[in-house]
């Protein structure tokens, strides 16, 4: 007998014959995000299950569960302990002794439920015959508790498959797809609150994204960069690592201070930053733009804006939270534990250089010929820019 966790996924389950692509994927963003405890874990593939323990000692069950639970793709993990043994009575003695070291003592009337699952088909007993024995035997030394088919306090797992398996609760995991199982992008990166939850709602759905953020020394100080660092360590959690591109913006930056009509700069500005997005994008593999856009939020996201910008990138731009209001956007930030970073008072440079009565309504055909005008002075600043990127693996 053994501790260790084991691990539920849910959409990938449902996958053809190359569901075992998405495994691996998930595996491998398990990994990466418990490389950093004690060496000696093991990921074992079980039927519709991983079972992650420690082959070189004791394994830490919480420490795991926290590096876990937040991985995409994973639906749920319980602790458990594991019998390679699978003879019924050294299962059942098992779980016993299981129940015991959990619940040493149970108030009068607390109902439970044994639900014993079997891979293996040959027992002599079925699945509800073998749940009952377990019951019986519980109830010997908890004659205080009782039996409950139906919305029981406790619910005792037994599963039979290349060992027992015995546990009695799931906590819930982020689930989604595992990050890169539906590809690559970009990530604009602010320090606001909307594009990380862009972000994880996007890596949710299988998009590994590498981030890019645009500083401006000395307008935006080392602290703001330290925030989006923090910003992208909390994500790179979920999606077992992340790239961070962190782009010296100052020179492109005040180019467009000086060359763009104040009202326009915001539209010109976010242009630009989404085709550097597309620039890192084709050379990292990326096939979208993801931003934090909500249609309406601030004047860059009115319906005119975004038809403004949308011609600057022939890839996709992926806006996950076009239809959400900044509340809904909150609650998730919130989940996500990227909202105490996104508050703190360190300004982009976005924030920085907004114009005082920025256009919400602008027209594509102006804004696209404002662009070709300066654009043989900016590009030479842009791939100067694009150079020199520092690149941080978080």
């Amino acid at each position: 007998m053994r501790k260790a966790l084991l691990v539920k996924y849910g959409e990938i389950a449902i996958r053809g014959k190359n569901r075992y692509l998405f495994e691996n994927q998930l595996i491998a963003a398990i990994r990466k995000n418990i490389d950093a405890l004690d060496a000696g874990h093991f990921i074992k593939k079980e039927q519709g299950r991983f079972v992650i323990y420690n082959r070189e000692g004791e394994t830490d069950v919480e420490a795991l569960i926290e590096r876990v639970k937040v991985v995409y793709g994973v639906l749920g993990v319980s602790p458990c302990i594991i019998s390679d043994n699978q003879d019924f009575s050294v299962v059942r003695s098992l779980a016993l002794e299981y129940f015991k070291d959990i619940y040493p003592a149970l108030a009068d009337g607390t109902t439970f439920k044994v639900s014993v699952k079997r891979a293996n088909k040959n027992y002599p007993l079925t699945s509800i015959e073998m749940g009952a024995d377990i019951g019986a035997l519980i109830l010997e030394h908890y004659p205080n508790i009782k039996a409950a088919m139906k919305n029981p306090d406790i619910n005792l797992y037994v599963e039979f498959r290349n060992n027992a398996y015995i546990y009695s609760e799931t906590i819930k995991g982020v689930g989604g797809l595992p990050a890169g199982s539906s590809g690559k992008g970009v990530l604009l990166l602010s320090g606001g609150i909307d594009s990380p939850v862009a972000g994880y709602m996007m890596e949710k759905r299988g998009i590994s994204l590498d981030a890019i953020y645009f500083h401006s020394p000395p307008y935006t100080s080392e602290r703001a960069k330290e925030k989006v660092m923090d910003l992208a360590r909390r994500l790179s959690l979920f999606a077992g690592g992340k790239n961070l591109h962190v782009v010296p913006f100052t020179e492109v930056q005040l180019y467009l201070y000086d060359h763009v009509p104040p009202e326009k700069l915001t539209i010109l500005l976010k242009r630009v930053m989404l085709k550097m997005g597309e620039l890192l994008a084709q050379k990292t593999g990326g096939l979208a733009v993801v931003t934090g856009d909500s249609v309406g939020q601030v004047a860059s996201q009115t319906m005119r804006s975004i038809h403004a910008v949308e011609s600057a990138v022939s890839l996709p731009i992926l806006r996950p939270l076009s239809g959400f209001d900044k509340q809904e956007i909150i609650d998730i930030a919130h989940k996500i534990a990227t909202f105490d970073i996104s508050i703190r008072p360190y300004e982009d440079c976005c924030t920085i250089f907004v114009a005082k009565h920025p256009e919400t309504k602008p027209k594509a055909s102006i804004i696209e010929s404002i662009e070709a005008r300066i654009m043989p002075n900016l590009k030479p600043l842009i791939d100067k820019a694009m150079e020199n990127i520092e690149i941080y693996e978080l």
